[in-house]
Protein backbone atom coordinates (compact mmCIF):
# COMPACT_ATOMS: atom_id res chain seq x y z
CA UNK A 1 0.00 0.00 0.00
CA UNK A 2 1.61 3.05 -0.93
CA UNK A 3 2.26 6.03 1.41
CA UNK A 4 1.14 9.88 0.84
CA UNK A 5 2.00 12.59 3.33
CA UNK A 6 -0.82 15.54 3.13
CA UNK A 7 -0.78 18.75 4.21
CA UNK A 8 -4.07 20.29 5.21
CA UNK A 9 -4.63 23.62 4.76
CA UNK A 10 -7.16 25.46 7.13
CA UNK A 11 -9.63 22.11 6.70
CA UNK A 12 -10.49 23.11 3.47
CA UNK A 13 -7.88 21.39 0.97
CA UNK A 14 -4.68 19.14 0.77
CA UNK A 15 -1.83 18.74 -0.91
CA UNK A 16 0.00 15.56 -0.96
CA UNK A 17 2.98 13.65 -2.56
CA UNK A 18 3.32 9.54 -2.54
CA UNK A 19 6.29 9.03 -0.42
CA UNK A 20 9.21 6.38 -1.30
CA UNK A 21 10.75 6.89 2.14
CA UNK A 22 10.94 9.13 5.68
CA UNK A 23 15.01 9.83 5.43
CA UNK A 24 14.83 12.11 8.46
CA UNK A 25 12.86 12.76 11.14
CA UNK A 26 13.67 14.43 14.54
CA UNK A 27 11.75 16.67 16.92
CA UNK A 28 13.35 20.21 17.88
CA UNK A 29 12.53 22.82 20.92
CA UNK A 30 10.11 24.48 17.92
CA UNK A 31 9.03 21.91 15.82
CA UNK A 32 8.73 18.34 14.17
CA UNK A 33 11.72 18.66 11.12
CA UNK A 34 11.14 15.70 8.53
CA UNK A 35 13.11 15.00 5.32
CA UNK A 36 11.12 12.77 3.37
CA UNK A 37 12.01 10.87 -0.27
CA UNK A 38 8.82 11.17 -2.84
CA UNK A 39 7.83 9.31 -5.56
CA UNK A 40 7.94 12.94 -7.84
CA UNK A 41 9.87 15.83 -6.32
CA UNK A 42 12.87 14.27 -4.79
CA UNK A 43 13.81 15.03 -1.44
CA UNK A 44 11.44 17.49 1.11
CA UNK A 45 11.78 18.77 3.84
CA UNK A 46 8.62 19.33 5.89
CA UNK A 47 8.21 21.35 9.26
CA UNK A 48 4.93 20.43 11.53
CA UNK A 49 3.41 18.41 8.80
CA UNK A 50 3.87 21.53 6.14
CA UNK A 51 6.02 21.34 2.93
CA UNK A 52 8.76 23.63 2.94
CA UNK A 53 10.99 22.79 0.18
CA UNK A 54 11.89 19.87 -2.30
CA UNK A 55 14.06 19.22 -4.66
CA UNK A 56 12.27 19.06 -7.66
CA UNK A 57 10.72 22.91 -7.35
CA UNK A 58 12.95 24.80 -4.71
CA UNK A 59 14.26 27.32 -7.36
CA UNK A 60 11.10 28.09 -8.42
CA UNK A 61 11.13 29.27 -4.87
CA UNK A 62 14.80 30.31 -4.04
CA UNK A 63 15.51 32.40 -7.30
CA UNK A 64 12.08 34.12 -7.34
CA UNK A 65 12.83 35.10 -3.15
CA UNK A 66 16.41 36.22 -4.25
CA UNK A 67 17.22 37.24 -7.53
CA UNK A 68 14.27 40.58 -7.73
CA UNK A 69 15.78 42.03 -4.74
CA UNK A 70 19.66 41.29 -6.14
CA UNK A 71 19.66 42.59 -9.62
CA UNK A 72 17.96 45.85 -8.96
CA UNK A 73 19.19 46.79 -5.14
CA UNK A 74 22.15 49.43 -6.25
CA UNK A 75 24.62 47.39 -3.84
CA UNK A 76 24.61 44.01 -2.94
CA UNK A 77 27.70 44.15 -0.73
CA UNK A 78 26.17 42.80 2.69
CA UNK A 79 23.07 40.69 2.91
CA UNK A 80 20.91 39.13 5.60
CA UNK A 81 18.44 36.49 5.25
CA UNK A 82 16.63 35.47 8.12
CA UNK A 83 15.37 31.93 7.65
CA UNK A 84 16.65 29.55 5.02
CA UNK A 85 17.79 26.74 7.28
CA UNK A 86 17.51 24.87 4.10
CA UNK A 87 20.42 27.19 2.18
CA UNK A 88 18.79 27.44 -0.99
CA UNK A 89 18.39 31.10 -0.74
CA UNK A 90 22.26 31.65 0.67
CA UNK A 91 23.25 29.44 -2.45
CA UNK A 92 21.14 31.91 -4.82
CA UNK A 93 22.49 35.07 -3.29
CA UNK A 94 25.89 33.81 -3.64
CA UNK A 95 25.91 33.98 -7.04
CA UNK A 96 26.29 37.38 -6.93
CA UNK A 97 29.79 38.18 -6.85
CA UNK A 98 29.64 41.53 -5.69
CA UNK A 99 28.04 40.09 -2.39
CA UNK A 100 31.19 40.03 -0.07
CA UNK A 101 28.90 39.38 2.95
CA UNK A 102 25.78 36.83 4.02
CA UNK A 103 24.73 36.71 7.06
CA UNK A 104 21.71 33.91 7.73
CA UNK A 105 19.81 33.62 11.05
CA UNK A 106 18.18 30.53 11.54
CA UNK A 107 16.22 29.83 14.86
CA UNK A 108 16.54 25.90 14.68
CA UNK A 109 19.92 24.46 14.54
CA UNK A 110 18.13 21.21 13.54
CA UNK A 111 17.00 22.07 10.78
CA UNK A 112 19.96 23.10 9.63
CA UNK A 113 21.75 20.10 10.30
CA UNK A 114 19.21 18.05 8.94
CA UNK A 115 19.15 19.71 5.55
CA UNK A 116 23.29 19.74 5.21
CA UNK A 117 23.09 15.89 5.64
CA UNK A 118 20.15 14.87 3.48
CA UNK A 119 19.27 17.56 1.05
CA UNK A 120 22.67 18.32 -0.43
CA UNK A 121 21.34 19.21 -3.51
CA UNK A 122 19.75 22.50 -1.79
CA UNK A 123 22.42 23.63 0.11
CA UNK A 124 25.29 24.18 -1.90
CA UNK A 125 26.85 27.20 -0.29
CA UNK A 126 27.84 26.39 3.18
CA UNK A 127 31.32 26.08 3.12
CA UNK A 128 31.24 29.64 0.96
CA UNK A 129 33.70 32.06 3.16
CA UNK A 130 31.73 34.92 2.62
CA UNK A 131 28.57 32.75 4.09
CA UNK A 132 27.80 33.38 8.51
CA UNK A 133 25.64 31.15 9.80
CA UNK A 134 23.98 31.90 13.23
CA UNK A 135 21.46 30.10 15.23
CA UNK A 136 19.20 32.43 16.72
CA UNK A 137 15.72 34.11 16.98
CA UNK A 138 16.20 36.59 13.74
CA UNK A 139 13.52 39.10 15.19
CA UNK A 140 15.72 39.46 17.75
CA UNK A 141 18.61 39.63 15.60
CA UNK A 142 17.36 42.64 13.39
CA UNK A 143 16.58 44.59 16.49
CA UNK A 144 20.15 44.35 17.94
CA UNK A 145 21.59 45.58 14.51
CA UNK A 146 22.62 49.10 13.91
CA UNK A 147 20.82 51.25 11.36
CA UNK A 148 21.63 50.91 7.65
CA UNK A 149 23.86 47.68 8.37
CA UNK A 150 22.50 45.74 5.12
CA UNK A 151 22.18 46.38 1.56
CA UNK A 152 19.66 43.36 1.65
CA UNK A 153 17.55 41.53 3.63
CA UNK A 154 15.54 38.81 2.53
CA UNK A 155 12.64 37.52 4.89
CA UNK A 156 12.71 32.99 4.44
CA UNK A 157 10.32 31.97 6.23
CA UNK A 158 7.42 29.40 6.82
CA UNK A 159 3.71 30.29 7.07
CA UNK A 160 3.16 33.30 10.30
CA UNK A 161 2.58 30.69 12.71
CA UNK A 162 5.23 29.07 15.38
CA UNK A 163 8.72 30.55 15.27
CA UNK A 164 7.81 32.15 12.04
CA UNK A 165 5.10 34.28 13.52
CA UNK A 166 7.06 37.23 14.83
CA UNK A 167 8.64 37.73 10.97
CA UNK A 168 5.22 39.20 9.99
CA UNK A 169 4.66 41.73 11.96
CA UNK A 170 4.57 45.05 11.80
CA UNK A 171 7.22 46.29 14.77
CA UNK A 172 9.32 43.32 12.76
CA UNK A 173 8.84 44.79 9.41
CA UNK A 174 9.69 48.63 10.65
CA UNK A 175 12.72 46.99 12.50
CA UNK A 176 14.23 45.85 9.05
CA UNK A 177 13.35 49.18 6.97
CA UNK A 178 15.29 50.27 9.96
CA UNK A 179 18.37 48.05 9.35
CA UNK A 180 18.21 48.53 5.59
CA UNK A 181 20.82 51.34 3.67
CA UNK A 182 18.71 54.27 2.22
CA UNK A 183 18.96 52.23 -1.20
CA UNK A 184 18.64 49.09 0.76
CA UNK A 185 16.06 46.21 -0.66
CA UNK A 186 13.40 44.14 1.35
CA UNK A 187 11.88 41.17 -0.47
CA UNK A 188 9.68 38.36 1.39
CA UNK A 189 7.81 35.29 0.54
CA UNK A 190 4.09 36.51 0.90
CA UNK A 191 1.77 33.34 0.97
CA UNK A 192 -0.74 32.11 -1.72
CA UNK A 193 -3.04 34.90 -2.96
CA UNK A 194 -5.67 32.42 -3.44
CA UNK A 195 -5.70 30.80 -0.53
CA UNK A 196 -4.06 33.06 1.97
CA UNK A 197 -5.51 36.22 0.64
CA UNK A 198 -5.95 37.82 3.61
CA UNK A 199 -2.32 37.32 5.33
CA UNK A 200 -1.26 38.30 1.85
CA UNK A 201 -3.26 41.40 1.41
CA UNK A 202 -2.07 41.92 5.08
CA UNK A 203 1.35 41.62 4.81
CA UNK A 204 1.73 43.61 1.21
CA UNK A 205 -0.48 46.77 3.57
CA UNK A 206 1.65 46.21 6.67
CA UNK A 207 4.52 46.88 4.20
CA UNK A 208 3.49 50.12 2.70
CA UNK A 209 3.04 51.36 5.93
CA UNK A 210 6.51 50.93 6.35
CA UNK A 211 8.68 52.10 2.87
CA UNK A 212 7.76 54.17 0.47
CA UNK A 213 8.05 51.57 -2.13
CA UNK A 214 6.16 48.15 -1.53
CA UNK A 215 4.95 45.77 -4.26
CA UNK A 216 3.47 42.33 -4.49
CA UNK A 217 4.87 40.02 -7.27
CA UNK A 218 3.82 36.33 -8.49
CA UNK A 219 4.94 32.68 -9.39
CA UNK A 220 3.86 29.07 -8.74
CA UNK A 221 5.33 27.04 -6.26
CA UNK A 222 3.71 23.50 -6.83
CA UNK A 223 4.07 22.03 -3.25
CA UNK A 224 2.61 24.93 -1.57
CA UNK A 225 -1.29 25.37 -1.27
CA UNK A 226 -2.54 26.21 -4.05
CA UNK A 227 0.41 26.23 -5.69
CA UNK A 228 0.03 29.97 -6.96
CA UNK A 229 2.49 31.71 -4.52
CA UNK A 230 4.03 34.89 -4.22
CA UNK A 231 6.72 37.57 -2.61
CA UNK A 232 7.01 40.89 -1.80
CA UNK A 233 9.46 43.47 -2.79
CA UNK A 234 10.13 47.06 -0.61
CA UNK A 235 12.50 49.75 -0.51
CA UNK A 236 12.74 53.17 0.58
CA UNK A 237 13.25 53.68 -3.12
CA UNK A 238 14.56 51.51 -5.26
CA UNK A 239 12.16 50.25 -7.89
CA UNK A 240 11.90 46.36 -8.63
CA UNK A 241 12.04 47.40 -12.20
CA UNK A 242 15.43 49.35 -12.33
CA UNK A 243 17.06 46.41 -13.18
CA UNK A 244 21.04 46.09 -12.86
CA UNK A 245 21.26 44.28 -16.65
CA UNK A 246 24.57 43.08 -16.32
CA UNK A 247 24.44 41.83 -12.76
CA UNK A 248 21.02 39.73 -14.39
CA UNK A 249 22.76 38.63 -17.09
CA UNK A 250 25.60 37.28 -15.11
CA UNK A 251 23.42 35.26 -13.07
CA UNK A 252 21.16 34.19 -15.99
CA UNK A 253 23.33 31.84 -16.88
CA UNK A 254 22.97 29.67 -13.91
CA UNK A 255 19.53 30.49 -13.15
CA UNK A 256 16.38 27.79 -13.84
CA UNK A 257 13.42 29.76 -13.70
CA UNK A 258 14.52 33.72 -12.80
CA UNK A 259 15.20 35.73 -16.27
CA UNK A 260 14.43 39.71 -16.96
CA UNK A 261 11.07 38.43 -18.64
CA UNK A 262 10.26 36.66 -15.93
CA UNK A 263 11.56 39.22 -13.32
CA UNK A 264 9.30 41.82 -15.36
CA UNK A 265 6.39 39.39 -15.56
CA UNK A 266 5.95 38.84 -12.70
CA UNK A 267 5.06 41.82 -11.19
CA UNK A 268 2.03 42.33 -12.95
CA UNK A 269 -0.99 42.00 -10.69
CA UNK A 270 -4.57 40.76 -11.38
CA UNK A 271 -7.16 43.22 -11.78
CA UNK A 272 -8.92 41.41 -8.36
CA UNK A 273 -5.89 42.12 -6.22
CA UNK A 274 -5.40 45.32 -7.60
CA UNK A 275 -8.82 46.49 -6.79
CA UNK A 276 -8.43 45.47 -3.25
CA UNK A 277 -4.69 47.04 -2.85
CA UNK A 278 -6.27 50.01 -3.92
CA UNK A 279 -4.04 50.22 -7.11
CA UNK A 280 -5.54 50.98 -10.45
CA UNK A 281 -7.62 47.80 -12.32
Amino acid sequence: MALWYDEVHQDSSRFGLKIESVIFTGQSKFQKVEIVETASHGRALLLDGLWMVAEADEKTYHEMLVHPALTTAPSVARVLIIGGGDGGSAREVLTHPGVEEVVMVEIDELVIDACKAHLPSIGTAWDSDRLQVLCQDGAQYVRDQPDGSFDVVLIDGADPVGPAAALFGPDFLEQCARILKPTGVFAAQAGSPTLQREEHLGLVRALREVFPVAKPYYGTVSIYPGAAWSWAYASHGTSPKTIVHERAQRIEKHTDIYNRDIHIGSFAMPNDLKRLLDEDA
